[in-house]
């Protein structure tokens, strides 16, 4: 993955939102994006991912230029290959936990969703909880089940856009275990943006914004 002298300018090219980043990403790398807020941090995230498109530069993921790509053509480049964790949870309040995994799995094409949905609900401990829905789980339970969703579908590459950002710092610290464990055992590359110092520290590089520019990529002693 990587950024090639990558820059987004809004309001008719009024306002820079990043300006000429570059770095790579080697597989199986933790990598943190820190910085103020509107320095551009989330905003690289979408278009590390092939959610948005630069103005300027160029974007790899899973070694293949996605910045040139029509909107499908990047989804179907993300497919299989990355998955997200987003501090919203983004489950679906309708269907169950077992159901929110099972649900990428199915449209995947999996013929045993149920119970490859129900290991990996296990794996982040929460065997207990499939029949819950969303409402009946606490936020670190709810972020538990984004995490198994993500991971059921052995990513490539996992996006996390700060996924302790509405947790208490106990429970918070466990889903980073968890983050970091899953990154350790899988093998899948691990790119986060947060606020959390302690978070990044967690990385073993930290690759922070100013303004929307890179000031400091550092890797962890």
């Amino acid at each position: 993955m990587a950024a090639r002298n990558l820059g987004k300018r809004v309001n008719d090219g009024a306002l820079a939102i990043l300006d000429d980043v570059s770095f790579s990403v080697t597989d199986g790398e933790s990598v943190a994006i820190v910085g103020s807020s509107g320095s551009g941090k989330s905003t690289l995230l979408s278009l590390l991912a092939g959610l948005d498109t630069p103005t300027t530069g160029e974007a790899w993921l899973a070694g293949e230029r996605i910045d040139d790509r029509d909107e499908d053509s990047r989804a179907a480049c993300r497919a299989g290959r990355v998955g997200f964790v987003f501090q919203s949870f983004q489950l679906l309040p309708s269907m169950t936990a077992l159901e929110n995994v099972m649900l990428p799995l199915e449209i995947a094409g999996a013929t045993d969703a149920r119970k490859q949905a129900g290991e990996w609900l296990s794996r982040v401990g929460l065997d207990a909880r499939l029949g819950h829905y969303p409402r009946q789980l606490s936020g670190g339970e709810q972020q538990r089940v984004a995490i198994a969703r993500a991971f059921a579908m052995r990513p490539r590459i996992l996006f996390a856009d700060e996924p302790t950002g509405n947790l208490d710092s106990a429970t918070g610290a466990q889903v980073a275990d968890l983050l970091f464990a899953m990154n350790r055992d899988t093998g899948t590359t691990l790119v986060l943006v947060t606020h959390d110092a302690t978070l990044a520290a967690r990385c073993a590089r930290r690759i922070e914004l100013a303004a929307g520019r890179l000031v400091a990529d550092s890797h962890a002693r």
